[in-house]
Protein backbone atom coordinates (compact mmCIF):
# COMPACT_ATOMS: atom_id res chain seq x y z
CA UNK A 1 0.00 0.00 0.00
CA UNK A 2 2.88 2.44 0.86
CA UNK A 3 4.95 1.86 -2.43
CA UNK A 4 1.46 2.70 -4.69
CA UNK A 5 1.24 6.17 -2.33
CA UNK A 6 4.91 6.87 -3.15
CA UNK A 7 4.75 6.51 -6.36
CA UNK A 8 1.36 8.64 -6.32
CA UNK A 9 3.15 11.56 -4.75
CA UNK A 10 5.90 11.22 -7.34
CA UNK A 11 4.05 11.15 -9.91
CA UNK A 12 2.18 14.42 -8.96
CA UNK A 13 5.38 16.42 -7.91
CA UNK A 14 6.60 15.34 -11.40
CA UNK A 15 3.25 16.72 -13.01
CA UNK A 16 3.78 20.04 -11.21
CA UNK A 17 7.36 20.09 -12.05
CA UNK A 18 6.26 20.28 -15.22
CA UNK A 19 3.88 22.44 -15.51
CA UNK A 20 5.53 25.07 -13.66
CA UNK A 21 8.72 24.81 -15.63
CA UNK A 22 6.22 25.00 -19.00
CA UNK A 23 4.64 28.26 -17.51
CA UNK A 24 7.92 29.85 -16.56
CA UNK A 25 9.44 28.94 -20.53
CA UNK A 26 6.68 30.77 -21.99
CA UNK A 27 6.77 33.99 -19.81
CA UNK A 28 10.45 34.09 -20.30
CA UNK A 29 9.85 34.00 -24.41
CA UNK A 30 6.95 36.49 -24.39
CA UNK A 31 9.29 39.02 -22.20
CA UNK A 32 12.18 38.20 -24.87
CA UNK A 33 9.71 38.82 -28.20
CA UNK A 34 8.67 41.91 -26.04
CA UNK A 35 12.42 42.95 -25.74
CA UNK A 36 12.94 42.54 -29.36
CA UNK A 37 9.89 44.02 -30.63
CA UNK A 38 11.24 47.21 -28.81
CA UNK A 39 14.21 47.71 -30.07
CA UNK A 40 15.36 49.97 -32.25
CA UNK A 41 15.56 48.92 -35.70
CA UNK A 42 18.86 49.30 -37.91
CA UNK A 43 21.33 48.64 -35.42
CA UNK A 44 24.83 48.01 -36.31
CA UNK A 45 27.46 47.52 -33.91
CA UNK A 46 30.89 48.42 -35.94
CA UNK A 47 33.73 45.78 -35.94
CA UNK A 48 36.93 47.35 -36.31
CA UNK A 49 36.66 49.49 -39.81
CA UNK A 50 36.53 53.29 -40.60
CA UNK A 51 33.22 54.95 -40.23
CA UNK A 52 32.16 57.40 -43.12
CA UNK A 53 29.45 60.44 -43.47
CA UNK A 54 26.34 59.61 -45.62
CA UNK A 55 25.04 62.53 -47.44
CA UNK A 56 22.36 63.26 -44.52
CA UNK A 57 25.70 64.26 -41.94
CA UNK A 58 24.90 61.44 -39.69
CA UNK A 59 27.79 58.29 -39.32
CA UNK A 60 27.48 55.15 -40.80
CA UNK A 61 29.53 51.88 -41.02
CA UNK A 62 32.02 51.41 -43.70
CA UNK A 63 30.90 48.75 -45.85
CA UNK A 64 30.51 49.36 -49.35
CA UNK A 65 32.55 48.42 -51.99
CA UNK A 66 34.18 51.73 -52.73
CA UNK A 67 35.29 51.90 -49.05
CA UNK A 68 37.07 48.67 -49.58
CA UNK A 69 38.75 49.61 -52.21
CA UNK A 70 39.70 53.34 -50.83
CA UNK A 71 40.81 50.93 -47.91
CA UNK A 72 42.81 48.49 -50.19
CA UNK A 73 44.15 51.15 -51.77
CA UNK A 74 45.53 52.47 -48.64
CA UNK A 75 47.04 50.02 -47.71
CA UNK A 76 48.79 49.10 -51.09
CA UNK A 77 50.44 52.15 -50.86
CA UNK A 78 52.01 51.72 -47.17
CA UNK A 79 53.36 48.27 -48.43
CA UNK A 80 54.73 49.86 -51.51
CA UNK A 81 56.35 52.56 -49.24
CA UNK A 82 58.55 49.59 -47.36
CA UNK A 83 61.95 49.28 -47.72
CA UNK A 84 63.00 45.54 -47.71
CA UNK A 85 64.85 45.99 -44.63
CA UNK A 86 61.77 47.29 -43.35
CA UNK A 87 59.70 43.92 -44.23
CA UNK A 88 62.77 41.64 -42.72
CA UNK A 89 62.74 43.48 -39.26
CA UNK A 90 58.74 43.16 -39.90
CA UNK A 91 59.14 39.78 -39.90
CA UNK A 92 61.80 38.93 -37.70
CA UNK A 93 59.77 41.19 -34.48
CA UNK A 94 57.11 38.76 -35.71
CA UNK A 95 58.90 35.52 -35.00
CA UNK A 96 60.37 36.74 -31.68
CA UNK A 97 56.80 37.75 -30.77
CA UNK A 98 55.66 34.15 -31.83
CA UNK A 99 58.53 31.78 -30.26
CA UNK A 100 58.20 33.79 -27.05
CA UNK A 101 54.43 33.38 -26.74
CA UNK A 102 53.48 36.86 -27.14
CA UNK A 103 52.10 36.54 -30.61
CA UNK A 104 48.92 38.77 -31.47
CA UNK A 105 47.40 36.14 -33.80
CA UNK A 106 46.35 38.85 -35.78
CA UNK A 107 42.68 38.06 -37.75
CA UNK A 108 41.46 40.44 -40.44
CA UNK A 109 37.51 41.97 -39.17
CA UNK A 110 34.95 41.55 -41.61
CA UNK A 111 35.21 44.77 -43.48
CA UNK A 112 39.26 44.36 -43.92
CA UNK A 113 38.31 40.44 -45.59
CA UNK A 114 36.37 42.50 -47.65
CA UNK A 115 38.95 45.22 -49.00
CA UNK A 116 41.12 42.03 -49.49
CA UNK A 117 39.01 41.52 -52.37
CA UNK A 118 39.53 44.08 -54.43
CA UNK A 119 43.70 43.47 -54.55
CA UNK A 120 46.52 41.74 -53.03
CA UNK A 121 49.28 43.56 -51.58
CA UNK A 122 51.63 41.23 -49.65
CA UNK A 123 55.59 42.77 -48.40
CA UNK A 124 56.36 39.30 -48.29
CA UNK A 125 57.22 36.19 -50.65
CA UNK A 126 58.25 33.06 -48.99
CA UNK A 127 59.15 29.03 -50.43
CA UNK A 128 58.89 27.02 -47.66
CA UNK A 129 58.76 23.22 -47.01
CA UNK A 130 55.23 22.03 -47.25
CA UNK A 131 55.34 20.09 -43.59
CA UNK A 132 52.19 20.69 -41.78
CA UNK A 133 54.62 21.84 -38.68
CA UNK A 134 56.34 24.94 -40.69
CA UNK A 135 52.66 27.27 -41.07
CA UNK A 136 54.61 29.98 -42.44
CA UNK A 137 52.04 33.46 -41.56
CA UNK A 138 51.83 31.67 -37.96
CA UNK A 139 55.65 31.40 -37.30
CA UNK A 140 55.83 34.81 -38.28
CA UNK A 141 53.09 36.07 -36.51
CA UNK A 142 51.61 37.96 -39.50
CA UNK A 143 48.19 39.00 -40.70
CA UNK A 144 45.89 37.92 -43.88
CA UNK A 145 46.91 39.20 -47.10
CA UNK A 146 50.81 40.05 -45.52
CA UNK A 147 52.63 36.56 -47.21
CA UNK A 148 52.66 35.19 -50.53
CA UNK A 149 53.44 31.61 -49.31
CA UNK A 150 54.78 29.46 -51.95
CA UNK A 151 54.91 25.63 -50.20
CA UNK A 152 56.59 22.41 -51.56
CA UNK A 153 58.30 19.48 -50.47
CA UNK A 154 61.93 20.09 -49.29
CA UNK A 155 61.00 24.02 -50.55
CA UNK A 156 62.56 23.54 -53.92
CA UNK A 157 63.12 25.97 -56.67
CA UNK A 158 60.82 23.72 -59.37
CA UNK A 159 59.22 25.11 -62.98
CA UNK A 160 56.07 25.34 -60.62
CA UNK A 161 57.46 27.22 -57.52
CA UNK A 162 59.65 29.54 -59.61
CA UNK A 163 56.81 30.62 -61.58
CA UNK A 164 54.98 31.49 -58.69
CA UNK A 165 57.51 33.17 -57.26
CA UNK A 166 58.32 35.06 -60.43
CA UNK A 167 54.18 36.36 -60.31
CA UNK A 168 54.94 37.48 -56.50
CA UNK A 169 58.19 39.49 -57.75
CA UNK A 170 57.38 41.40 -61.00
CA UNK A 171 53.55 41.86 -60.36
CA UNK A 172 52.72 41.68 -56.80
CA UNK A 173 55.77 43.66 -56.19
CA UNK A 174 56.94 42.02 -52.58
CA UNK A 175 59.95 43.41 -51.11
CA UNK A 176 61.59 40.10 -49.13
CA UNK A 177 61.71 36.77 -50.83
CA UNK A 178 62.57 34.23 -48.78
CA UNK A 179 63.40 30.36 -48.89
CA UNK A 180 62.81 28.55 -45.48
CA UNK A 181 63.79 25.31 -44.68
CA UNK A 182 62.90 23.79 -41.05
CA UNK A 183 64.14 21.44 -38.77
CA UNK A 184 63.88 17.47 -39.11
CA UNK A 185 63.10 17.97 -43.23
CA UNK A 186 61.86 15.11 -44.57
CA UNK A 187 62.53 15.40 -48.01
CA UNK A 188 66.13 16.64 -47.09
CA UNK A 189 66.77 13.66 -45.48
CA UNK A 190 65.17 11.56 -47.79
CA UNK A 191 67.30 13.12 -50.80
CA UNK A 192 70.13 11.63 -48.44
CA UNK A 193 69.31 7.86 -49.57
CA UNK A 194 71.15 6.01 -52.51
CA UNK A 195 69.80 6.22 -55.74
CA UNK A 196 68.50 3.18 -55.87
CA UNK A 197 66.40 3.74 -53.08
CA UNK A 198 65.39 6.74 -54.42
CA UNK A 199 63.88 5.23 -57.98
CA UNK A 200 61.46 2.88 -56.04
CA UNK A 201 59.06 6.24 -54.99
CA UNK A 202 56.91 7.27 -57.46
CA UNK A 203 57.94 9.17 -60.68
CA UNK A 204 57.10 12.79 -59.34
CA UNK A 205 58.36 12.58 -56.13
CA UNK A 206 61.27 10.46 -57.37
CA UNK A 207 61.96 13.80 -59.41
CA UNK A 208 61.74 15.61 -56.79
CA UNK A 209 64.36 14.82 -54.32
CA UNK A 210 66.67 13.40 -57.20
CA UNK A 211 66.96 17.57 -57.30
CA UNK A 212 67.15 17.77 -53.66
CA UNK A 213 70.18 15.68 -53.95
CA UNK A 214 71.70 17.10 -57.06
CA UNK A 215 72.76 20.10 -54.67
CA UNK A 216 73.79 18.49 -51.18
CA UNK A 217 77.73 18.14 -50.81
CA UNK A 218 77.66 14.83 -49.17
CA UNK A 219 81.53 15.27 -49.32
CA UNK A 220 81.27 17.73 -46.75
CA UNK A 221 78.36 16.82 -44.53
CA UNK A 222 79.20 13.35 -43.88
CA UNK A 223 82.67 14.55 -41.86
CA UNK A 224 79.50 16.24 -39.35
CA UNK A 225 79.23 13.34 -36.53
CA UNK A 226 76.36 14.86 -34.62
CA UNK A 227 73.28 13.45 -36.42
CA UNK A 228 71.02 17.00 -35.48
CA UNK A 229 73.98 19.02 -36.61
CA UNK A 230 74.15 16.71 -39.83
CA UNK A 231 70.34 17.27 -40.37
CA UNK A 232 70.78 21.23 -40.13
CA UNK A 233 73.66 22.12 -42.08
CA UNK A 234 71.82 19.71 -44.69
CA UNK A 235 68.81 21.69 -44.34
CA UNK A 236 70.94 24.85 -44.63
CA UNK A 237 73.26 23.51 -47.75
CA UNK A 238 69.69 22.68 -49.34
CA UNK A 239 68.11 26.44 -48.64
CA UNK A 240 71.59 28.13 -50.15
CA UNK A 241 71.06 25.93 -53.36
CA UNK A 242 67.67 26.51 -53.88
CA UNK A 243 68.46 30.65 -53.38
CA UNK A 244 71.31 30.50 -55.36
CA UNK A 245 68.40 28.91 -58.28
CA UNK A 246 66.53 32.41 -57.67
CA UNK A 247 69.33 34.70 -58.54
CA UNK A 248 69.47 32.82 -62.06
CA UNK A 249 66.51 34.35 -62.94
CA UNK A 250 67.00 38.04 -64.58
CA UNK A 251 63.48 39.30 -63.88
CA UNK A 252 63.92 38.64 -60.22
CA UNK A 253 68.32 39.83 -59.53
CA UNK A 254 66.70 43.20 -62.11
CA UNK A 255 64.61 43.76 -58.95
CA UNK A 256 67.40 42.51 -56.36
CA UNK A 257 70.07 45.32 -58.30
CA UNK A 258 67.56 48.45 -58.11
CA UNK A 259 67.23 47.27 -54.19
CA UNK A 260 63.74 47.27 -54.62
CA UNK A 261 64.39 43.27 -53.67
CA UNK A 262 65.89 41.14 -50.79
CA UNK A 263 66.94 37.22 -51.01
CA UNK A 264 67.30 35.66 -48.06
CA UNK A 265 67.25 31.86 -46.79
CA UNK A 266 66.25 30.91 -43.58
CA UNK A 267 65.88 27.82 -40.96
CA UNK A 268 63.11 27.35 -38.97
CA UNK A 269 64.42 25.04 -35.96
CA UNK A 270 60.35 23.82 -35.00
CA UNK A 271 61.82 22.81 -31.15
CA UNK A 272 62.09 26.46 -30.12
CA UNK A 273 60.45 28.76 -32.82
CA UNK A 274 63.37 30.55 -33.82
CA UNK A 275 63.95 31.12 -37.28
CA UNK A 276 67.68 32.26 -38.21
CA UNK A 277 68.54 34.16 -41.36
CA UNK A 278 71.19 33.57 -43.56
CA UNK A 279 72.54 33.85 -47.03
CA UNK A 280 71.34 37.80 -47.92
CA UNK A 281 71.23 38.25 -51.77
CA UNK A 282 70.50 42.66 -51.89
CA UNK A 283 72.92 44.13 -54.00
CA UNK A 284 75.06 44.83 -51.00
CA UNK A 285 78.54 44.30 -51.12
CA UNK A 286 79.09 45.45 -47.53
CA UNK A 287 77.70 43.19 -44.69
CA UNK A 288 74.12 41.31 -44.50
CA UNK A 289 70.92 43.61 -42.68
CA UNK A 290 70.54 43.01 -39.17
CA UNK A 291 70.15 40.02 -37.44
CA UNK A 292 71.06 37.95 -40.44
CA UNK A 293 74.19 35.39 -40.86
CA UNK A 294 75.93 36.25 -44.24
CA UNK A 295 75.48 37.74 -47.60
CA UNK A 296 75.90 35.82 -50.49
CA UNK A 297 76.96 37.49 -54.39
CA UNK A 298 76.14 35.67 -56.80
CA UNK A 299 78.87 37.37 -59.16
CA UNK A 300 82.05 36.82 -57.20
CA UNK A 301 79.69 33.72 -55.48
CA UNK A 302 81.23 34.77 -52.39
CA UNK A 303 79.57 34.31 -48.98
CA UNK A 304 80.66 37.12 -46.71
CA UNK A 305 79.75 36.62 -42.80
CA UNK A 306 78.00 38.78 -39.89
CA UNK A 307 81.90 39.05 -39.01
CA UNK A 308 83.01 40.20 -42.46
CA UNK A 309 85.02 36.57 -43.08
CA UNK A 310 84.24 35.69 -46.60
CA UNK A 311 84.49 31.93 -48.49
CA UNK A 312 83.40 30.56 -52.27
CA UNK A 313 80.34 28.82 -52.52
CA UNK A 314 80.76 25.92 -54.55
CA UNK A 315 78.44 25.80 -57.94
CA UNK A 316 75.79 23.35 -57.89
CA UNK A 317 75.69 20.72 -60.34
CA UNK A 318 72.30 21.65 -62.14
CA UNK A 319 69.93 24.37 -61.42
CA UNK A 320 67.30 23.05 -59.00
CA UNK A 321 64.42 22.99 -61.37
CA UNK A 322 66.51 21.94 -64.31
CA UNK A 323 66.85 18.67 -62.11
CA UNK A 324 64.36 17.44 -62.47
CA UNK A 325 63.30 17.57 -66.09
CA UNK A 326 66.96 15.70 -66.03
CA UNK A 327 65.85 12.88 -64.03
CA UNK A 328 62.41 12.21 -65.44
CA UNK A 329 64.67 11.89 -68.81
CA UNK A 330 66.35 9.41 -67.59
CA UNK A 331 63.66 7.14 -66.38
CA UNK A 332 61.66 6.94 -70.15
Amino acid sequence: MMHEQDLLIAGCTFACGLAFGMAFAMNKTMEQRAAVASAPAGQVVPVNKPVAQGGDGFSRPGWTMAEARDQADEGQKAAFALAPKQVLEALQRGNVRFWTGTATRPEKSAFERRALINKQFPSTAILSCADSRVPTEIVFDQHLGDMFVVRCAGNAVTETTMGSLQYSVNHLKVKVLVVMGHEGCGAVKAAGLPEDALRGEPKELCNCLMSLKGGLDFNRLKNIEDTRAHDREAVISNVKQQVMALTQDPSIMKKVDAKELMIVGSFYEISSGIVDFFFEVSGSEDLPARGVDSLFNPKTRMERQASGEEKPMAKAAVPAFQGQTRVVQQRR
